[in-house]
């Protein structure tokens, strides 16, 4: 039997009687009822919000702009101004980490989607907007309950994962920079209420994305060295989040490049700077980079930074006043800011109810829609690694069925870290018996880090099956937020659990993997008797449907790893080497599919189907790219005798003259029809100084029946994606060969300088 999306709807039904049944009236201010209020000028919608929040803020006392500094600013009650909670968090659904959300009224819970390494491996921008808009209409319906204090979301994570070991590389979408930056994209136009396509923003915002961590963050806690203290030299939503690393020596909440000069000078940032919790504390307490307590809060406030998670501005800014190391007009900067986000959320302009967003009801939370696209998008995500002699997908047909391992039967591990109470659970187990009636289930280890194995009793059950699916790996026992791994092998008897599991099997069995970071497997990969591998990272309340599905043959598997998985020899490369280029004098290996040179036991990009796919590159608009169109614009000459052009000296008018249109052909070979993820990438005919051995610069994915073929188009702008960063950080054109690669075809450009 499988699980059809109409039982899948009637299967949460019920959960929707108890979590809808009334409402409360949310926090707001200038109530048009409050004469002694709805007057003055900060109330008034038809002035600019930079007027507003200027007015709002010369009506504050000193004591009562220095409450507002912190992420749970109280209430000022002579100007009707409620509390108000800047920390809440909405990584892959509305989460009740922080403190601004609350499930403890009529709303009991909120979609959870797949965490977002999982997500991201779909290799769907679309699909991404569709979580982050489906988000924020959860988290505008639970505010407009009276369950929410703040309608601002620490989400999305933006670091690169660059090592494999880091315990929150599960909360990013993977290794590379241009996919961390489209999902970035979707998810904050999605979750504020703009159009896929962006600009369309008007008026309020439907919820406050945030971009953490910036910058140069990705290591919380390896061997004693913690994002406190590590120091990295390496290297639009209306919040960012300021880290606690320092970058180049100083702190990134207390530097004025990152927070002035680069994210509202160069970027042109409009929006909220927040710290890390704590974050402002640690400069000086841990990291000694400041003196004194009122030095560390002259420091943040005066780079640009505007609202401290924690409670230090609000101890030490009056002292940092007092003794003239902060200017009050610093203070003010940041409640500008503060308050012009709370208005463009809405909050400011009286009762929501009668505003944009106001009629989004608690019938959006945990809504069949949401549901059903939490299903689709760990669908899509899912991973097959290995499909020896097509033993995938499972018959329908199959008599018995042993489910083995300690993630087979546990809901939560389905969920990941930064998650709120799903709608709904229905585990692996429970979705495999939908499928074979006669399935026998034993966790095979004590807990996920395996100390104890019944081994004996696993292999017996596995001895009397049809088919045995293992389901092992990870869970936030073994990475999170402070815990990063220090191996990448499975914890403790997994791989022996496995391995005589396999050996005892009627048939060759299936392995499936749940983690957020790689995992080396290599053991697996080479055994014959594990002939199907799957990886489905933490995928969220339908994972569990999902698996099934892609098992049985439901769902043809179209996921793509957005991450390389090292072997565990990468682990002698110390987490604290944020390197990212490789150096052939002290053996270092690089990091990530664009730098790392030594053996690999899956690539970025790599993901099996059911279905096998061809490609090639049936049109190109240009083959040579001609840049020495201006004696004007200088040319240098590389260490390995390469002439290059600055990509800054060229100019936008050249720049947006030469891109061109690249198409693609592809077909599906196989008897289902799928869905396809394409990667367009480029390299360099010369792999030498320092260049990217490849470079992803463009994705689709296309949907096609069997047997079907498409076309699909990418554009192609050669000053973005044919540049690259040289020793300096700077971004080149160089002459010569370069090659667009898809799959196995590729296609020679020839750039002239």
């Amino acid at each position: 039997m499988i699980l059809q999306e109409l039982s899948f709807v009637s299967l949460i039904s019920f959960t929707l009687l108890f979590i809808h049944v009334g409402s409360t009236q949310p926090p707001f201010s200038c109530d048009s009822s409050d004469p002694s209020i709805k007057n003055y000028p900060f109330c008034q919608t038809t002035l600019p919000i930079t007027q507003r929040a200027r007015d709002l803020v010369s009506r504050l006392t000193l004591d009562e702009k220095i409450s507002q500094l912190v992420n749970s600013a109280p209430a000022i009650p002579r100007l009707g101004i409620p509390a108000y909670e800047w920390w809440s968090e909405a990584l892959h659904g509305i989460a009740n980490i922080g403190p601004g959300i609350k499930f403890d009224g009529t709303i009991k819970a909120a979609t959870s989607f797949p965490q977002v390494i999982l997500t991201a491996a779909s290799f769907d921008a679309y699909q991404w907007y569709r979580i982050g808009q489906a988000i924020g209409r959860e988290a505008r319906a639970i505010y407009n309950a009276g369950q929410a204090n703040g309608m601002t979301f620490w989400a999305p994570n933006i670091n690169i994962f660059r090592d494999p070991r880091w315990g929150r590389g599960q909360e990013t979408p993977g290794e590379d920079p241009l996919v961390t930056g489209k999902y970035a994209v979707s998810y904050v136009r999605g979750i504020q209420g703009d159009t896929f396509q962006g600009g369309k923003l008007e008026g309020h915002l439907q919820a406050s994305a945030c971009c953490k961590h910036f910058t140069a963050y990705d290591l919380d806690n390896w061997k004693g060295m913690n994002r406190f203290v590590f120091d990295a030299r390496d290297g639009r939503a209306s919040g960012l989040m300021c880290a606690y690393n320092r970058v180049n020596g100083v702190p990134s909440c207390a530097d004025s490049n990152l927070l002035s000069k680069t994210a509202r000078g160069e970027w042109d940032f409009k929006g909220y700077i927040t710290s890390d919790c704590d974050a402002v504390a640690i400069i000086h307490d841990d990291q000694g980079y400041a003196k004194t307590p009122e030095d560390a809060v002259a420091d943040v406030l005066k780079a640009g930074m505007d609202v401290n998670c924690g409670s230090y501005l609000q101890k030490y800014s009056k002292s940092a006043v007092l003794q003239k190391k902060l200017p009050e007009s610093k203070i003010d900067r940041a409640l500008h800011n503060l308050f012009a986000v709370r208005m463009r959320l809405g909050l400011f302009d009286g009762n929501p109810v009668q505003h944009p967003f106001g009629n989004i009801g608690t019938d959006q939370v945990c809504s069949p829609e949401h549901q059903i696209l939490a299903l689709e998008a760990a669908r899509n995500g899912i991973v097959l690694l290995k499909n020896d002699a097509k033993l995938l997908p499972l018959p329908k047909a199959t008599m018995s069925l042993a489910v083995i391992g300690p993630n087979a039967n546990s809901p939560q591990t389905l969920l990941g870290n930064y998650a709120g109470p799903p709608c709904k659970s229905v585990t692996p187990l429970q979705a495999l018996e939908s499928y074979v009636k006669n399935t026998v289930y034993h966790p095979g280890c004590d807990t996920v880090s395996c100390s104890t194995a019944a081994i004996d009793k696993a292999v017996d059950i596995a001895k009397h099956a049809d088919y045995v699916v293992l389901i092992m790996g990870l869970d936030q026992t073994q990475e999170r937020e402070a815990l990063d791994r220090v191996d990448l092998l499975l914890p403790g008897r997994q791989q022996e659990l496995i391995t005589c599991v396999a050996k005892a099997a009627k048939r060759p069995v299936v392995l499936v993997l749940l983690s957020g970071g790689p995992i080396d497997v290599s053991f697996a990969k080479d055994d014959p008797r594990i002939a199907g591998i799957f990886w489905a990272g933490y995928p969220g309340e339908g994972g569990g449907t999902a698996l099934a599905e892609v098992i049985f043959g439901d769902h043809n598997p179209g996921g793509r790893l957005p991450v390389t998985w090292y072997p565990q020899d990468f682990t002698k490369v110390p987490m604290t080497d944020m390197r990212m280029r490789p150096e052939s004098s002290s053996d270092y290996p690089g990091r990530t599919y664009r730098f790392y040179k030594g053996g690999k036991v899956f690539e970025f990009g790599y993901g099996l189907s059911y279905s096998k796919y061809s490609y090639e590159f049936t049109r190109v608009s240009q083959n040579n790219l001609y840049l020495n169109h201006s004696s004007s614009v200088h040319t240098t000459v590389t260490s390995d005798s390469i002439r290059y052009k600055l990509v800054s000296e060229l100019g936008a008018e050249v720049c947006d003259a030469r891109k061109f249109t690249v198409c693609v052909g592809v077909k599906n070979h196989g008897d289902l029809a799928g869905k396809h993820p394409v990667l367009l990438f480029t390299r360099h005919g010369n792999h030498g100084d320092g260049r990217p051995k490849k470079q992803l610069i463009g994705f689709q994915s296309v949907i096609l029946s069997a047997g079907e073929m498409a076309e699909i188009q990418f554009e192609v702008s050669p000053c973005e994606h044919l540049s690259r960063a040289n020793e300096y950080g700077v971004m080149v054109m160089e002459e010569g060969g370069h090659f667009l690669v898809v799959g196995d075809d590729k296609h020679p450009i020839t750039i002239i300088i």
